[in-house]
């Protein structure tokens, strides 16, 4: 359940105040997003856009396994020099990952733009299904939403 289900008589401000608070003690928080009908779970950061970082992104993965993901990579973003639009990354432990550019974050991102503003940057690490095919494959074999277009390979 998400936090405005779980708290309907309580205001949207307590949980911005919540998430501030993560940002302060960790650097970012991560927002994940139940999927529902034909949309896959996906999941994002919020407060790289304060070490002047692009906001990550990841789709069709569950909750934890999303989350998890997301404070490695933020991890790994803050203490290197970024990742490029087309890297391709292959993680220790993890899928093969491929780094895309959102096309309209604020569009995708809520709860980063009312805490961080409308001109966010974000990038999608779009991930591999298990044959190592990607979701503009034909026979690709997963369920997330790419929401930007593929950058240079």
């Amino acid at each position: 359940m998400c936090w405005a289900c779980d708290n309907p008589d309580r205001p949207d401000s307590e949980y911005f105040d919540h998430l501030r608070g993560l940002i302060r003690q960790y650097g970012w928080a991560v927002q994940t997003v139940e999927g529902e009908g034909l949309h896959p779970p996906w999941a994002y950061t919020i407060g790289l856009t304060e070490h002047d970082a692009p906001e990550l992104v990841v789709s069709g993965m569950e909750p934890r396994e999303a989350g998890a993901l997301l404070n490695d990579m933020a991890c790994h973003l803050l203490h290197s020099s970024g990742f490029e639009v087309g890297e391709q990354l292959q993680l220790e432990a993890g899928p093969l990952l491929e780094v895309v550019a959102v096309a309209q974050p604020a569009v995708h991102l809520i709860f980063a733009v009312e805490l961080c503003g409308p001109f966010i940057r974000a990038q999608q690490l779009v991930h591999a299904d298990e044959r190592g095919g990607w979701p503009w494959d034909r026979g690709y074999r997963g369920n997330q939403r790419v929401l930007g277009p593929r950058g240079p390979s």
